[in-house]
């Protein structure tokens, strides 16, 4: 392994930096606690700023014994985050030196946490062939109680994206404030139908053992026993704290990556096939170190299991573009006037671009998700 390739990989190893400021915020409480949020959304759109794009790819026939300083932090984070949460809710709740608010807020904070990096990472582990890292990548997801995304995100969201039957790509004039609550629920009841349908193509039960839908229920309640046996009521209260924090990050990226951006319907049921326009991208470069790669969507989608290092950028002509970072954007999502105001132009440029002979939209603002029962 040359210094140079491990120098390559070091700057998607920021996220660690995180991790003593979230020490810094139990220790002190106060202000301090805004010292996480500061960091993920306000000091990687400084830096994004300073540092601009990322436009360079990497040869994407690199072979995984290269990649081995890139791979090492996704593996690592999981015990990390893991000893964080549960360190810092031992040491919080029994020290006593910080106020029952400061507590909640340093949890919702660790939930920015979970979410930015956490998830994020499990979302490249559960892509991945060996089955220690898609291990990993359920610890993770139901560390924030969302174990079953795992199966939504590759059953139903890399099949279905960009039509009607795709719950988290986010419907032209929908806000995120109708997109959360949607979501939750749709999520959960498609990731769950298509895990029942794929068993009963094989004549078994939902009900039978192979269903992962048990392991995500496993974990989370393993979860939530250790909170219990750390702090009581409040220790689980704390934890689904920092779980819900967690998954509005992650809906707030899922709104953002596809908004408005649908497939073509061929007629009886059937779509164009996924393709590079279905995302919005940025080439951002230290959002894309934080959040290893994520915003180069488009590729993401063509290669599902190609490594986060490895993921090419698209140019204008071939993927739409994002005008700032997911940092920036996920704020803007949050006012819907400003998000409508950036976002509705891009995207009737996009339609006249690529969709010109289509004149009526309004069959693709279906919310609706009819999968099988």
């Amino acid at each position: 392994m040359s210094i140079k390739s491990i120098s390559a990989a070091l700057p998607f190893w920021l996220s660690l930096g995180l991790i003593p400021l979230a020490v810094i915020a139990a220790v002190y409480g106060g202000w301090s606690i805004a010292l996480l949020p500061l960091a993920t959304w306000y000091l990687f759109t400084f830096l994004d700023f300073l540092l601009g794009l990322n436009l360079e790819n990497k040869d994407p026939e690199t072979e995984d014994k290269d990649l081995f300083w890139y791979r090492l932090i996704t593996l690592i984070w999981v015990p990390v985050q893991l000893i964080t949460i549960f360190g810092l809710m031992a040491y919080v709740t029994r020290s006593g030196h910080l106020h029952w608010g400061e507590q909640w807020a340093l949890f919702a904070a660790l939930g920015i946490l979970s979410g930015t990096i956490g998830i994020n990472y499990s979302h490249e582990l559960m892509h991945q062939k060996p089955k220690t890292e898609r291990w990993l990548g359920d610890i993770l997801l139901t560390s924030v109680l969302y174990g079953h995304f795992r199966s939504e995100h590759l059953l139903v969201h890399h099949r279905y994206v960009g039509t009607p039957r795709d719950p988290v790509t986010a419907r032209y004039g929908e806000s995120f404030y109708h997109f959360f609550p949607r979501v939750l629920w749709q999520s959960l009841e498609s990731s769950f139908l298509a895990e029942k349908a794929m068993l009963a193509r094989k004549n078994l039960p939902w009900h039978h053992k192979s269903n992962p839908f048990w392991r995500y229920w496993a974990l989370e309640a393993a979860f939530a026993v250790l909170s219990f046996a750390i702090a009581g009521w409040w220790g689980v209260f704390l934890f689904a704290t920092q779980a819900f924090w967690a998954v509005f990050q992650l809906e707030l990226v899922n709104y953002v990556e596809h908004y408005a951006l649908t497939r073509k319907h061929l007629g009886d049921g059937k779509y164009e096939h996924v393709k590079p326009r279905h995302s919005w991208n940025a080439a951002h470069k230290a959002s894309n170190w934080l959040l290893i790669n994520l915003q180069r969507h488009s590729d993401h989608h063509y290669k599902p299991d190609r490594r986060f290092p490895l993921l090419q950028n698209y140019t204008d002509d071939e993927a739409p573009q994002l005008p700032f970072g997911y940092p920036v954007m996920t704020m803007a999502a949050l006012v819907p006037p400003i998000w409508k105001k950036v976002m509705h132009p891009r995207v009737q440029t996009w339609r006249n671009l690529y969709y010109p002979e289509i004149e009526d939209w309004a069959p693709y603002k279906t919310a609706s998700n009819p999968l099988p029962r």
